[in-house]
């Protein structure tokens, strides 16, 4: 396996790293799949009064099937941004986004996406929070079928006592909890993730990042998702995109995670190469 080293002398706060790190470039899991999301030279244009402003110049990135990648930056580089248009949420200004070979045009169930705010609708129960997308994915669907998906997906993330909850009575972390099992439910090619537990206690934090798993390796869904935060990073993702600062932003690097499915945090955080990989996403945010 070819690799690539570099020298860190970053410190965290957990311990000290000054050694030549082996930084992995195959994730064994995902060498025969094949590429579900394939964005060839994005380019995202913003006119303003003083000239059009550049958000991001000549993006390329590939995601294969099954893989779980996050995007890390500095804010303002147009991680966002570069979400919402793979969801088709924003134009793009050049190049394309591809998802299974076919272009993106607009918004489609192909794309399903989870916000940082849960975006429910409050006089709705959680049932039919998520029956809202079930009905719109699956027209063809009898009523008991549609109502067992979003049942399954509901006890999936723990809710399987509150169908009938109010969404407006549930708490931040069950409100984004319904909105998780309402992306996994419409049975996505490509699901998005926008800093989902930004919002977030960082205890109830690490419990949705643990649901956000446990549904995860159940379907292998490809996800991208976008993230300030490296140890969320690292736990979750197969491999860490790393963006440049704006303008012009675009692809700066990559780290492969090649830890196994399925993951436990202690084994994780007590594994040797973890605070290797941790150092090494420090070290390109910190220059």
């Amino acid at each position: 396996m070819a690799i690539e080293e570099k020298t860190l002398t970053n410190l965290s706060p957990e311990r000290s790293i000054n050694t030549r790190f082996t930084k992995p470039d195959v994730n064994r899991r995902l060498e025969d799949k094949k590429e579900i999301l394939v964005i060839d030279q994005l380019k995202k244009v913003y006119p303003t009064a003083k000239g059009d402003y550049v958000v991001l110049d000549n993006l390329k990135l590939s995601v294969k099937q099954s893989e779980f990648i996050s995007i890390i930056g500095h804010s303002g580089c147009g991680k966002s941004t570069l979400l919402t248009m793979i969801a088709g949420l924003n134009s793009i200004s050049g190049g394309q986004i591809s998802v299974d070979n076919e272009v993106v045009h607009g918004a489609g169930p192909d794309r399903a996406v989870v916000f940082q705010s849960p975006s429910l609708l409050p006089w709705l129960s959680t049932l039919d929070n998520v029956m809202l997308g079930v009905k719109q994915v699956f027209p063809h669907a009898t009523k008991k079928q549609k109502l067992e998906i979003c049942k399954y997906y509901l006890d999936k993330v723990g809710l399987g006592n509150d169908f009938n909850k109010k969404a407006n009575t549930l708490s931040q972390g069950m409100q984004q909890r319904v909105g998780i099992a309402r992306a996994f439910a419409l049975k996505p090619k490509v699901l998005l993730l926008d800093e989902p537990f930004g919002m977030l206690d960082s205890l109830t934090r690490g419990e949705l990042q643990d649901v956000l798993l446990e549904v995860w390796n159940k379907e292998q869904i490809t996800a991208v998702m976008i993230t300030h935060d490296v140890d969320e990073s690292i736990f979750l993702a197969d491999r860490v995109i790393m963006m440049t600062s704006g303008p012009y932003a675009k692809i700066g690097d990559e780290l492969v995670i090649p830890f196994d499915r399925p993951r436990k945090r202690k084994e994780i955080l007590d594994h040797p190469a973890y605070y290797d990989y941790r150092g090494y996403l420090m070290d390109f945010l910190n220059h």
